[in-house]
């Protein structure tokens, strides 16, 4: 038997018909001696017996207990055996001892069981509190060994649960201005499953005892009519059938009353002598103690049948309920808040899940909690981590049963570490892609802006020689380099940065009604081999919603990418603009050797170059990695255009020039057809 049933007693379906069976045996054994065992031996057995059972089994099993003692022994105490004698000063006597054992024992069983349960509450509740002050005294040694015994800890799952009788009271609290959460009372628990207190509800098993009330004496009736056809075989197997019936609607109690009542109505009406309780043949008397004990029997075996199939029911829900969280957990809702939201939405109540911060019980998760959560029980996931549920047993829906309530914190408990653990994923992500940038960055300043700035002092430098006369035309010359290099030097470090305001977020764009034959120009200013760019906007082309200087930046970036891959004695690049719905499409069109299906997404990442000459073997080789140098530039250039765009409520994507080429296409929502509107704020 297990600890909880030595706390609650043994059940009455076990425990009767044990002690049925026990009585049957002692006067059984009293028979065969004939006489060797004496009346007084005859009752300290059957005391014994009624004693025993009545210290392990509930209170209610010793009435019953003490009764079929005392038929016992005024039925075994001395020849001839078997045969009732309910009255003299021996059946008093008997009664007496017995009865008074059974009370007795019984009583000494409930103190036992409730000083068992005490200890056991104090113990759990030692080891949670020391348990407690362990995990105090560690998190003194800085906040890297408590997440340490946190990561440690996670992986055990929930170590214990305590109830609202959990020995909170005897755990220690931290110092610190918030308190501890408190279980509730012994009167706010919920309400124990039918699996535990018994098998039938309280309708049914009052049904029994009406049905037990109105059968038996009818069909008493109906077997005295038939009294002269019938025997006393007939008549026990009749009434057993009765009580079998009255077990399958009611359950125990009520089949174990009806076993009573027919075995009471046998004696007065069917044994001789009829209408005493004097029984004077011993076999009938060993027939009624036979059909009582049966008859118990069938009806233990007939409610634990029903409380299995209660319990097999109840696991299924708890199964089912555990496959929806698991369902709901891969769906991608792998989150504390979303396990605790299944928790209140599938079982009803209250649910918040709260954790030890500085001494301090911080909320971590919750759902349906307004404010703080009153009295609630508690359940201790680790040292640092509980869960409190409340209002389970007030809802319609079924209730979580303890090991339903321990996976649920279990799994909180999971994704809340798993959550922790993505948050740390990210940091970590975006301290890596910050350490690419910087070495990508290292490596553009290391050589491409000590180009332009190597180009721009040699030509002043030489301008300054005063021993070397220079033509007017080495001069322009001299200076148109300075110029150039300048402009180029301008341009890297105006994409470096725009790139790191897109890295850090701080981009805000103003958007506005914008004219796409107003900003292009614009952007064309600075750019070597401008002339060859041919813009084709139609006359009172809309207007396009965007920010214009960082329209003007896009443009600028895809106008210089696509002039320097443009050859020169092919077709010139382009700016075609067309309007596609509400939205408007900007398409930078160049005729040079174009890029591969598979990699025109890579040439929109920050420092991916691509060589300018693509023929041969080397169409196959793929993009440079962040660091290699072409003469083209950095390869910023796209990736600013394609982060603007974006920034502005667009979207940027390359695709194939027909004939050969590549075209970067712009897609921006338009504002107006009419110009009049550029006066006008977003």
């Amino acid at each position: 038997m297990t600890l909880g049933h030595l706390q609650r007693g043994i059940p009455a379906p076990f425990a009767l018909p044990v002690g049925f069976a026990a009585f049957l045996a002692v006067g059984t054994v009293a028979a065969a001696l004939h006489g060797r065992l004496t009346a007084t031996g005859v009752l300290i057995a059957c005391a014994v017996v009624a004693g025993a059972m009545s210290w392990l089994a509930e209170p209610v099993a010793s009435v019953l207990l003490a009764g079929i003692g005392w038929l016992t022994v005024v039925g075994f105490s001395r020849p001839p055996y078997a045969q009732l004698r309910p009255t003299g000063t021996a059946a008093v006597r008997a009664a007496v001892v017995v009865g008074a054992t059974s009370l007795a024992c019984a009583g000494l069983g409930l103190v036992f069981r409730w000083y068992l349960r005490r200890l056991t509450l104090v113990s759990m509740g030692t080891y949670t509190g020391m348990r407690a002050r362990r995990s105090a005294a560690q998190g003194t040694h800085g906040a890297r060994g408590a997440q340490g015994a946190r990561g440690a800890q996670g992986a055990q799952g929930v170590q214990g649960v305590q109830g609202v009788q959990g020995a909170q009271g005897a755990q220690g609290r931290p110092a610190g201005p918030e308190p501890e959460p408190q279980p509730r009372d012994a009167a706010a628990r919920p309400a124990p499953s039918p699996g535990e207190d018994g098998a039938i509800d309280i309708r049914r098993r009052v049904a029994g005892v009406l049905l037990a009330a109105a059968a038996l004496p009818l069909l008493t009736y109906v077997l005295t009519v038939f009294r002269p056809h019938l025997n006393l075989a007939d008549d026990l197997l009749i009434y057993l059938v009765a009580v079998v019936t009255i077990t399958v609607l009611g359950g125990f109690w009520p089949a174990v009353l009806a076993a009573v009542a027919a075995s009471v109505l046998l004696n007065w009406y069917f044994t001789a002598p009829i209408h005493t309780f004097t029984i004077q043949e011993p076999r009938e008397l060993l027939a009624l103690l036979l059909f009582v004990t049966v008859a118990v029997a069938v009806s233990s075996v007939v409610h634990l049948a029903a409380r299995r199939a209660v319990q097999a029911a109840r696991a299924r829900e708890e199964a089912a309920s555990l496959l929806e969280l698991a369902q709901t957990v891969l769906g991608g809702a792998d989150s504390p808040a979303a396990v605790l939201e299944h928790l209140t939405r599938t079982h009803g109540g209250q649910a918040e899940l709260q954790e030890r911060v500085a001494g301090r019980w911080v909320r971590a998760a919750s759902s349906g909690v307004e404010g703080s959560l009153p009295a609630a029980s508690r359940l201790d996931i680790r040292g640092d981590l509980i869960l409190l549920v409340t209002g389970q047993a007030d809802s319609a829906l079924p209730t979580p049963g303890p090991a339903l309530l321990a996976g649920y914190a279990a799994q909180a408990a999971a994704a809340l570490d798993r959550e922790r653990l993505r948050i740390q994923a990210a940091q970590a992500e975006a301290l890596a892609e910050g350490n690419r940038m910087r070495t990508a960055l290292l490596a553009a300043v290391s050589h491409d802006l000590r180009t332009p700035l190597a180009s721009i002092k040699a030509s002043v430098s030489s301008l300054r020689q005063t021993d070397v006369e220079w033509s007017e035309a080495d001069q322009a010359d001299l200076l148109a380099t300075i110029e150039q290099n300048a402009d180029r030097l301008d341009a890297l470090i105006g994409n470096l940065l725009d790139m790191s305001r897109l890295h850090t977020g701080s981009l805000q764009p103003f958007l506005r009604p914008t004219a796409i034959d107003e900003v292009a120009p614009v952007a064309l200013l600075g750019l070597d081999d401008s002339l060859r760019l041919e813009m084709a906007v139609p006359d009172g082309f809309p207007l396009v919603l965007a920010d214009p200087g960082l329209l003007e930046r896009v443009l600028a970036n895809l106008f210089s990418n696509a002039l320097r891959h443009s050859p020169a004695a092919g077709p010139p690049p382009g700016l075609h603009a067309r309007l596609a719905g509400d939205m408007v499409v900007l398409e930078v069109v160049d005729h040079g050797h174009g890029v591969p299906e598979e990699q025109k997404e890579r040439i929109f990442e920050p420092f991916c170059t691509f060589p300018s000459a693509r023929v041969g073997p080397a169409a196959a080789r793929p993009l440079t990695r962040p660091g290699d140098r072409f003469p083209g530039g950095v390869g910023l250039g796209l990736a600013v255009a394609r982060g603007f765009a974006e920034a502005m409520g667009g979207r940027i994507e390359a695709t194939d020039t027909p004939g050969g080429g590549l075209t970067v296409a712009i897609t921006l929502p338009a504002a107006s057809a009419d110009k009049t509107a550029l006066g006008m704020g977003s």
